[in-house]
């Protein structure tokens, strides 16, 4: 009888032991968590296997992911509950807990709260739009970019590579549809036939975001191109060098006061210059910056055509979606983007369940006769899942 109870005894020990490696294979996960709406959660596994974060609903279970690594992250006040499952081709396991959210307080901001880095390109609206002060600093010009997102005003990226980063008091959720919208500064001409697509001022920015995965409040992370519809014809490895102006006697051309203003050269073997015209006098190249620019990122294909054929008139092409400063501000959906068109440096979709930063970058390298460079404008940002477009 001693013996049946020893072994009793061993099998009590062996089971509680598995217990306590149980409980250490949740190492990093706990019961119960307790965020606001728009934080993301990092969950971890530090256990190599075949990974499941699954939700648990009175309408049935859903796999929210396959990967180790698992950022949650809800626009709804509720209680969430959640099971981790590991298999490990050994054992099956795992860990069911419960993520409460709540409604944050203060209420987040709809809009952008912090400039990064606004570089702009050469272009006849840099140091105007915002206005440069002697003495202003990379610092300053990045406030004085919030201060236009903030009210409203707009703000320009120059010619070709010109970009700003913005940055938010939350995270934008990727909700179903589109996520945000930016407010252009483009318009439909009215002097096109009715059976032409639709064009007139589209100065197409291209718009990259980033998650702030090593959670250091900084834009340091990957950044993924949110694909649009010109995606397929756009040159994604194009790098483009602008060269600080010298000194030199003005070449002037017609409406052109010089055409050789600021020399630029790109890696396929081409080269130009950002032209100044007569009805702006001012630095094109942004006066706080006293060194060469190099942009790379992607371009876009022309879109400019002189309708007139004598460089009077010329129309910009609309593409048909995902580009900032490509339709009239009231065709919403034009100007709205889905964090689901996010697409790695190889092409590839991405699924970012948020993200922290946004960059917008002029898409084109193109001038249209006395018009000038193609810069992107825009003034305003929302995260719809705060707000609506203010248009």
């Amino acid at each position: 009888m001693k013996r049946i109870y020893y072994f009793l005894f061993l099998s009590l020990l062996v089971t509680a032991c598995n217990r306590d490696d149980y409980e250490n294979l949740s190492l990093g996960l706990r019961d119960y968590y307790n965020l606001p709406r728009f934080k993301k959660l990092e969950l971890k596994s530090p256990y190599e296997g075949s990974h499941q974060w699954i939700l648990h609903t009175d309408h049935g279970d859903s796999l929210l992911s396959t990967s180790k690594e698992f950022f949650f992250i809800k626009d709804q006040e509720s209680t969430y509950n959640l099971e981790y499952r590991l298999d490990d081709g050994i054992e099956k396991l795992s860990h069911k807990f419960t993520i409460n959210v709540h409604k944050e307080s203060p209420l987040y901001q709809s809009r952008v709260t912090q400039v990064f880095d606004y570089r702009p390109a050469p272009g006849q609206f840099v140091n105007i739009m915002p206005k440069y002060v002697k003495g202003d600093t990379q610092r300053d010009m990045n406030t004085k970019v919030l201060n236009c997102l903030r009210r409203d005003i707009l703000i320009s990226l120059g010619a070709f590579g010109g970009y700003v980063v913005m940055g938010f008091d939350h995270s934008i959720y990727n909700k179903e549809g589109a996520d945000f919208y930016i407010k252009g500064n483009s318009f439909y001409s009215d002097m096109l036939d009715p059976d032409d697509p639709k064009g007139g001022s589209s100065e197409s920015g291209i718009v990259y975001v980033s998650m702030d995965r090593n959670k250091n409040g900084l834009p340091d992370d990957e950044w993924y191109e949110l694909k649009g519809s010109a995606f397929a014809q756009t040159d994604r490895t194009y790098e483009i060098t602008y060269s600080y102006p010298t000194e030199h006697e003005p070449v002037p051309d017609g409406m052109m006061t010089d055409t050789l203003y600021c020399p630029w050269k790109d890696n396929r073997g081409h080269e130009g210059h950002v032209y100044k015209n007569q009805f702006h006098n001012q630095s094109y190249y942004p006066e706080w910056i006293k060194e060469d620019l190099v942009f790379h990122c992607s371009k876009l294909p022309s879109n400019a055509e002189d309708k007139s054929g004598s460089g009077t008139y010329w129309v910009q092409w609309c593409f048909d979606w995902g580009y900032v400063d490509n339709h009239p501000n009231a065709q919403i959906d034009k100007n709205s983007f889905d964090i689901s068109n996010a697409v790695d440096k190889n092409g590839l979709p991405v699924h970012l369940p948020c993200i922290d930063f946004v960059k917008v970058q002029t898409g084109q390298n193109q001038y249209c006769g006395w018009l000038g460079e193609t810069s992107t404008e825009f003034s305003y940002f929302i995260d719809l899942n705060l707000g609506k477009p203010n248009v």
